[in-house]
This record gives structure tokens, sequence and C-alpha cells, in this order.
């Protein structure tokens, strides 16, 4: 049997990791499928928030990547339409992949030079459509996707969502009869292992975030739940400052915290050594606004530490499977609550609580079913 030549457009790919959960998504879904589909991606030479090139590529040239996949790394100069054509022309894909929905060059371009074909055209959504997000900025994506109909670039394309209310978003801001495949993200490929037992006193409480310090992550949020409790608590902070001024407003609110409060930036740390980070901490403190997935969060729990977020993930019911707490953002008290029965856990119920994490973490990176459908996705 021939395997599905796929063709992806993508804004960042690795080695890039700063634009979070898209890149990540993909990445994971090459690991997952690398043996059963021929992946070429089409991305940008340059790190996100960078300005200068990644070190040691080749840019507008196919480069062979170590598990087999092509990436094509298009330089500044190099990312035109004639480039995309020529790309597009270049063989028979039986699916044209695309990250996102707001990029000129890496969603709205490939769907509109490829528009009245035959060819399967696959977009994954990736929350963009979630109320949240299109509350931001609402009128230029409205007119966006009035333009993108109007000029029929989403005419018989197929959408992936990755949960029921994605689903939902898609047929509220394209169309009730367009096609869509709700296929989860895949995890990291990897066997969950449980990580070495955490020292645990009651009093004492090490959380961390590994996501954007942007508003959409809620940062300032988690910031402000801490200051109502007591004992020693530490906060670390990893990740990407996207708005300056939004970190400049926390870092007031973190100059007005109790002494018992120390929450701190650390900086990026590359995906390879987030789960030996997250070994370290007692708890993932991660209250955004909206996650279409959460890798930080599957990660967390493959490493048995328990999530403590907002309702707007897909990882839901966290109290019940003894795995942490999913909360609505308007009760900031419960957040405070949560937090404060990890403080005051001993050794014994706290284990309790990385026991239920690293079980539902590990059925996650076991569950076969998602990879399925993610091929089939491209080879019905």
């Amino acid at each position: 049997m021939n395997r599905p030549q796929v063709l992806v457009f993508i804004d960042w790919f690795s080695p890039g990791f700063k634009a979070g959960g898209p890149v990540r998504s993909v990445v994971n879904l090459v690991d997952h499928l690398r043996e059963r589909i021929d992946f070429h991606i089409v991305t940008s030479d340059t790190e996100y928030t960078e300005t200068s090139p990644y070190t040691g590529i080749i840019p507008d040239s196919w480069t062979v990547m170590p598990g087999g996949e092509r990436v094509w790394y298009a330089s500044r100069k190099g990312t035109r339409r004639s480039t995309w054509d020529q790309l597009i022309k270049d063989r028979a894909w039986d699916a044209v992949y695309v990250q996102g929905m707001w990029s000129l060059w890496f969603s709205a371009m490939p769907l509109w030079l490829t528009r009245g074909s035959d060819r399967n055209r696959i977009v994954a959504v990736r929350g963009m459509l979630a109320p949240g997000m299109m509350r931001h900025g609402g009128l230029k994506k409205r007119f966006f996707l009035w333009f993108m109909k109007l000029t029929g670039s989403y005419a018989q394309v197929e959408f992936q969502a990755t949960n029921a209310e994605e689903v939902e978003d898609v047929k509220r801001w394209i169309s009730p009869r367009t096609p869509i495949h709700q296929v989860p993200n895949l995890g990291r490929r990897f066997r969950g292992l449980p990580s070495r037992p955490r020292s645990k006193m009651p009093g004492e409480l090490r959380l961390v975030s590994v996501a954007r310090i942007a508003l959409e992550k809620n940062t300032r949020f988690a910031i402000e739940c801490l200051g109502g409790l007591t004992g020693h608590i530490t906060f670390d902070l990893y990740g990407p400052i996207y708005d300056q001024d939004y970190w400049r407003h926390c870092q007031k609110i973190i100059s007005a915290l109790p002494p018992n409060v120390n929450v701190s930036y650390k900086g990026v740390i590359p995906p390879e050594e987030v789960p030996a980070v997250l070994s370290t901490y007692h708890a993932l403190f991660m209250p955004s606004k909206g996650e279409n997935f959460g890798h930080t969060m599957a990660e967390a729990l493959a490493n048995g530490l328990p999530l403590v977020i907002s309702d707007r993930t897909p990882w839901r019911s966290l109290q019940q499977q003894h795995a942490g707490w999913d909360l609505p953002l308007d009760t900031p008290d419960r957040f405070t609550r949560a937090l404060g029965q990890l403080l005051d856990a001993d050794q014994q119920h706290y284990d309790l609580w990385c026991e239920g994490a690293f079980a539902l973490g590990e059925r996650y990176l076991n569950d076969q079913d998602n990879v399925e459908r993610s091929f089939l996705m491209f080879h019905p």
C-alpha cells in the first residue's frame, strides 16, 4: 500500500518550540505516524519572536530530517506565492494540511492557491475559533473569515477539531455543513513512567507553569490566587514573554505578594527538558482561558504531577479521578482553596494525587485509538 503524501503548512516547526501547542501538536503527529505517512512540512526558517534564522539550516530547499520527514524552511525572501504554488504542484498530494486560521502565508495562501482543486484539504483549528480567542481582534477575524468564504477558499475544505466544543466553534464560524474530523491531539511519543517520589511536607508547595506569559494563559490571575495562602509557596514561570505590558502588570502583583510567596520567571526551556523540570514540583498551576489540548498538562500527568487548571481545557473531571482540579475562572476562591489543600497535604495524601495524575496520563499516552483516528484523517 502506498503511503499517503501529506503537505503540511505551519508558521513554526522544530527546532523551534516557542510558539507552543501547534508546534508540539505537529511534532507529535509526525513522531507517531512517520512510519505510515510521508510528511513534507513547509515552515519559516526563523523561530517565533526571533529575528535571526535558525543556525545550520539551508533555507528554501527540502531538508531531510533524521526521522525521514522533509521540511522546507522558507526564508523571508522565499516566502512568496510562486514558491507556494510550486510546492503545491510538486506532486499529487493526498492531503494539504493547514495549521491554524489567521496566518496569511501558512493558512490563507495554501487554501487560496488550492481553490477548486480535488486535493484533500484539512485545516486544524488549533483552538483559534474558541470564544475567548474570537474576542481578541474579533472584527479583523470576522473580516478574514468573510473574505475566505467569499473567495471560495473554504469550499470543500475539511476541518480538524480536537473536542466537541471545537466542533461547535467550526459549525458556528465556518458552516453547520462543514465536514469536521473530531480527532484529539497526540501526546509526546513515550511511555509514561512514574517519577521518583517527591518529598512533600505540610505547609510547603512548589508550583510551576510552562506556558507563554500572556493574557490568554491567565498568568496574572494565577499570581493573584496566591496572595491569601499561608505557608512557604514557590511559583516558577517558564515560557516566552509574549506581551511586555502584560508582564509588567504581573510584576507589580508579584512585588505586592506577602514574603511567604515567591514567584520567579525562569525563562524559556526546550520541549525535551520539560519532563525533567516538571519532576521537581508539586503541581502544575495553569488556569488558562482556553486550551484545545494542553501538551504541558498531558506531560505533567504522565509525570505524576497533579493539575490545578481551568475548566476550559479537555482535561476535565480531574477531582473525581484524584488527578487535580479543573475549576471555573469566575470563582478564584476555589483555586485558592484547591491550592490550600495541596499546601496542607502530607506525604501520604499528596502521593494519592500523584498516583491519580499518573494513571490518567498513562491511559492517554497508551490510547492507540487516537493515533489510528489521526491516520484515518489522511487516509480514510
